[in-house]
């Protein structure tokens, strides 16, 4: 996988043998001006945690810096990186406001696909291929609603079974991840710029000079940890946020503050995406099935007790205030199971819906070149195909997976496997860190 990573980026830094330096995907890192930044860091190697230089080079394990698709103080989105520098290109048509009903099928072989566009029915024939990346709750329904699935949910909606497929739609993976909040005892957080006129000064500079605190996510540090003894390498990811707020918006800082996102990063439970009915228009069902296994609400646990040290550090004694959540009578597993249900939240990392797996895989939808076993012209090309989900943020490893889809599909020779070092804690088998 690591020569698609590095095909796919282009690294402010500069490439080197584990990041790209001429790829379509913009990254860079953030300023780290905040005092909080160098606060986290500096309590982690006070807990006993490394520091990396590069979570997604050599060492994964520790804390350090945080990458962002940022290029020239803007996101570098999939559809910045890849399809505007194509926009112009003859071979090209986007369809925008187009609502795709049904793989049409001719035998065993894809041939093209129908649409609602401006109120009718469209149909458009493929020479070639079909290719589904509608993701992973979008994909599994469209190949359902062709009649590409399991045959009993298939038939309880009354659509004809024209290729039996048990594992679509299973498999159904996410990141939770829940706010670990600590108030802030002198004002140096990002609460002093949540005013109009603060806003106002950073939208314009922005504008201009598409630079300071609007050409950035913020989440400029992090770190990747082990949960226990006996884990080989980190099952725990955090993002630092030097502001004590609620990621969606559904609610606005209050007082100065920051706080560590976290959650596990390999979950053990599994759900599913199955169709509510055979209309195209109507949404799917979805049963993520979150925490249903005890190994997730034992790393939960982790996370809690985890972070509260990480925060007691004395990189943290001048800025820390009191725990505004979980609170610091959230001690017991049971206090730690009730506020995680309540405030635990997805990290929009949704997958593996249409597995990659080989022959003997009963429930795998593709194989290894992203076609859809038993069919011909047809492939999905998003996470649904990540058989499990990944140590790690979606969207690089969604492109990496795009990129080397897109040899198998112009049928080009495989980039050239790397032979590179990766970290592993010496004694993970008896330590936690």
């Amino acid at each position: 996988m690591l020569p698609y990573f590095r095909r796919a980026e282009t690294r402010d830094e500069g490439g080197n043998a584990y990041r790209g330096g001429s790829g379509p995907l913009q990254t860079r890192y953030g300023s780290l001006e905040n005092p909080l930044h160098a606060a986290w860091l500096a309590a982690g190697k006070e807990a006993g945690y490394p520091l990396t230089d590069d979570i997604n080079g050599f060492q994964q394990e520790g804390f350090g810096r945080f990458d962002m698709t940022v290029g020239r103080g803007q996101r570098c989105s999939a559809a910045v990186a890849y399809l505007h520098p194509a926009r112009s290109r003859p071979n090209l048509t986007v369809l925008s406001g187009s609502l795709a009903t049904r793989i049409l099928l001719e035998g065993g072989r894809a041939v093209g696909v129908e649409f609602h566009r401006g109120g009718a029915l469209h149909t458009v024939r493929a020479r070639r291929e079909v290719i589904v990346s509608g993701g992973p709750i979008n994909s599994p329904q469209l190949l359902k609603l062709s009649g590409i699935g399991p045959a009993a949910e298939l038939e309880s909606h009354g659509i004809a079974v024209r290729h039996a497929l048990p594992g679509v739609g299973e498999n159904l993976q996410d990141h939770l991840e829940f706010y670990f909040q600590m108030a802030c005892r002198e004002p140096v957080s990002l609460y002093s710029v949540m005013n109009p006129l603060a806003k106002g000064w950073i939208g314009a500079r922005w504008l201009l000079t598409r630079t300071g605190l609007g050409a950035t996510n913020h989440f400029e540090t992090g770190g990747f940890i082990r949960s226990r003894a006996g884990v080989r390498y980190p099952d725990i990811q955090y993002h630092f946020l030097p502001l004590a707020v609620a990621y969606d918006g559904s609610s606005g800082a209050s007082e100065h503050g920051f706080q560590a996102h976290v959650g596990p990063m390999r979950t053990n439970s599994r759900g599913w995406v199955r169709l509510r009915s055979a209309d195209p228009r109507d949404p799917p069902r979805i049963l993520f099935n979150y925490l249903s296994t005890p190994e997730d609400m034992q790393e939960m646990r982790a996370c809690v007790r985890l972070t509260r040290e990480i925060f007691a550090q004395p990189a943290f004694a001048r800025w820390r205030g009191r725990e505004i959540q979980p609170g610091e009578g959230v001690t017991g597993d049971a206090d730690i199971d009730a506020f995680v249900r309540r405030h635990v939240e997805s990290a929009y990392h949704p997958c593996g819906t249409c597995r990659m797996g080989g022959v003997d895989d009963a429930m795998a939808v593709v194989d290894p070149e992203t076609r859809v076993r038993g069919l011909e012209g047809l492939r999905v090309v998003d996470s649904s195909i990540m058989p499990s989900v990944t140590t790690g943020n979606l969207n690089a490893p969604t492109i990496m997976l795009a990129e080397k889809a897109a040899d198998h599909i112009l049928g080009r020779p495989m980039l050239e496997r790397a032979t590179v070092d990766w970290y592993e804690a010496p004694d993970w088998r008896s330590a936690q860190r």
